[in-house]
């Protein structure tokens, strides 16, 4: 009976595997951003949703499937006990102790939430009836005997199933009658469509105000109308998902490993990418069979050859290996912010002298692409900075270019390369690699943010909190402007009376307009 389970089991595997290679399949697409430029992605022909409910769940419950074949098979295809036991149990399974356990092993003080709890729901309700279901047509309609009308309809209630549970993860039908409402990102000042009612208005750092009062903000003299925005699908919204994952593990890996040359880092990016993506159940459920038969991690191949692989790219010599009598040349600082109207951005290379202080260093510098493009959002740079004998500092500078067009913060790298050692004169020498004059040390690469400005902007206070004598008269209050600093707005302002009371008893009521001109944060 063991060797007939471990049987099915392996024959499901194989069976697994097969649909995770269908259903993880990608197409190109072209998306078309606001501003008129297209880029091609690639996103998953299936989705999510139904690869779950139809080949996913086929491959994950083919024991059971196999099992009831095997004993209707044997029974004259007479109903038997193995097969709805199992189907019933391994549904009841996961819907009680899978879930269970998922709650149970949450860290204290962390919390998980359901990422489609509209398919859950549709998929919960369905899994309740199903076991109605079962029990109607095996004990009530015709006790013992499956007829054919009960296996058609049966059949028919499954893509009836799959049908809701893509309705609620595309939401369609009556989810366009929900009312939108919409919120400022606090990081970007960008206006968010959400699922509500409408808000009763908008505090000036982004939040929602408590009260009813509604107040205009004017930009250019007109009242800003709230638009909504363009339409985003899910392929997009995955594909950029996908571009902030990648992003944001390059940008981590250049910190770590600022020497390493992009492709490098690209592939070793790709590697945690793929480690920490999400599995399918699918994957899962393999895993398990391949544990519990003494196969082993179905990653540990990828893992062993790309260690082999990688042995030189992670391996970064420490400072205590390498004798530190020669000369550093490094970005100081590594970080720079710059709004898009700035015309161009200084970085600041130093050379931190060691040795013998009469030689002169040559170093190589080039702009890479980040979220921000050369020849749309900077201007390409690439030259040689000269540090002559006793020079410590020298400066580059990189355009920016500015264009009336919205769009998010968007970063771009210099990297310092190809260092060359030249005599007092500029004639070069050989550099020895046992015992170096100068060396190329981290930070190498610099990271320039550009913040755009071709929004309004967020105000805000800039200091939440201020102490005032009753005797000093006035009070001072500063509004700043961030996120952006496009055309001039009316800011409105009033006070409103706490623990201090207004209308001359503690403080004079005061209300205005304060006005931000064009390009003017404070």
């Amino acid at each position: 009976m063991m060797y007939m389970f471990l049987g099915v089991s392996i024959i499901a595997d194989r069976f697994m595997a097969s649909i995770e290679v269908i259903t993880s399949k990608e197409k190109e697409i072209t998306i078309t951003k606001a501003n008129g430029e297209t880029s091609i992605g690639t996103v998953r022909i299936w989705n999510e949703t139904v690869s779950n409910l139809t080949l996913m769940a086929l491959g994950s419950s083919a024991p059971e499937i196999l099992l009831s074949v095997i004993e209707v098979c044997g029974h004259n295809f007479q109903a038997g006990e193995l097969g709805p036991g199992t189907i019933v149990g391994s549904a009841a399974f996961n819907m009680f102790v899978v879930i269970a356990v998922c709650v149970y092993v949450i860290p204290n003080g962390e919390s998980r939430k359901i990422k489609h709890l509209r398919v859950f729901f549709v998929t919960a309700s369905w899994s309740i009836f199903a076991y109605i279901w079962l029990y109607l047509i095996l004990a009530v309609f015709s006790p013992g005997i499956v007829q054919v009308w009960e296996a058609l309809l049966t059949l028919v209630f499954f893509p009836v199933c799959v049908v809701f549970a893509w309705i609620a993860d595309k939401r369609l039908l009556f989810y366009k009658y929900v009312y939108k409402r919409y919120r400022a990102d606090p990081r970007s000042g960008i206006i968010i469509g959400t699922e509500g009612e409408f808000p009763k208005g908008i505090e000036m750092d982004g939040g929602f105000v408590a009260n009813d009062h509604r107040e205009n903000v004017y930009v250019d003299g007109s009242a800003a109308s709230v638009a909504p925005l363009p339409v985003v699908t899910q392929e997009e919204k995955e594909l950029d998902e996908s571009r902030k994952e990648v992003i944001q593990i390059l940008k981590d890996l250049k910190q770590k490993h600022p020497d390493k040359e992009l492709e490098q880092l690209v592939e070793i990016a790709n590697y945690y990418a793929l480690l920490h993506q999400q599995k399918s159940r699918a994957f899962y459920r393999i895993q398990a069979t391949r544990m519990m038969t003494g196969a082993g991690n179905i990653l540990k191949k990828h893992v062993t050859e790309f260690s082999k692989k990688s042995t030189n790219l992670l391996d970064v010599p420490s400072e205590a290996e390498v004798e530190e009598n020669y000369s550093k040349i490094f970005f100081e600082p590594f970080m720079y912010h710059c709004l898009e109207n700035c015309g161009s951005v200084t970085l600041t290379v130093t050379c931190q002298q060691g040795g013998d202080s009469y030689n002169t260093f040559y170093v190589d510098y080039k702009t890479e692409d980040g979220s921000a493009k050369a020849g749309s959002d900077y201007e390409y740079s690439e030259g040689t900075l000269i540090f002559k004998p006793g020079e410590t500092q020298k400066e580059l500078k990189i355009g920016i270019i500015d264009d009336d067009i919205f769009e998010e913060d968007e970063h771009f790298f210099v990297r310092l390369l190809n260092l060359r050692v030249g005599d007092a004169e500029g004639m070069f020498e050989s550099d020895s690699a046992e015992h170096p004059k100068g060396r190329l040390v981290a930070p190498l690469v610099a990271t320039v943010t550009i913040l755009d400005d071709d929004h309004a902007g967020i105000f805000a206070f800039q200091d939440k909190l201020l102490r005032v004598s009753e005797c000093q008269g006035t009070l001072e209050v500063k509004v700043t402007r961030s996120s952006g600093a496009r055309g001039t707005v009316m800011v409105p302002y009033q006070t409103v009376e706490g623990t201090a009371q207004g209308g001359g008893v503690d403080y004079e009521d005061s209300c205005g307009e304060l006005e931000f001109k064009d390009d003017e944060t404070m």
